[in-house]
């Protein structure tokens, strides 16, 4: 890895930084519990979840405290779409 490469990376940990900052503000304990596991366990995730509530704050979407249900809801509905796999005997 270059000077470059490392500099960029630092700046972008800053950058999720503050976004954690900002939108902790507006979750419950049991909210924040849950983004702490997702981001221990599927980092990549966790960097799009707190975009998009950021984005949601920053717009006025969101004003109030989310809990541990509507943040539940929230990852539901950012969830792919799963294709089901049909199995058919002969």
């Amino acid at each position: 890895m270059s000077q470059e490469d490392i500099q960029k990376q630092i700046e972008f940990q800053k950058q999720i930084q503050v976004l954690e900052t900002t939108v902790k503000q507006y979750l419950t304990k049991e909210a924040i519990t849950r983004y702490g596991n997702i981001k221990a366990a599927h980092q990549q995730k966790a960097i799009q979840i707190i975009t998009i509530l950021a984005q949601l704050i920053q717009s006025g979407q969101i004003t109030e405290k989310i809990d541990d249900a509507q943040f539940k809801e929230i990852l539901l509905k950012m969830q792919e779409p799963q294709q089901k796999t049909k199995i058919t005997w002969k």
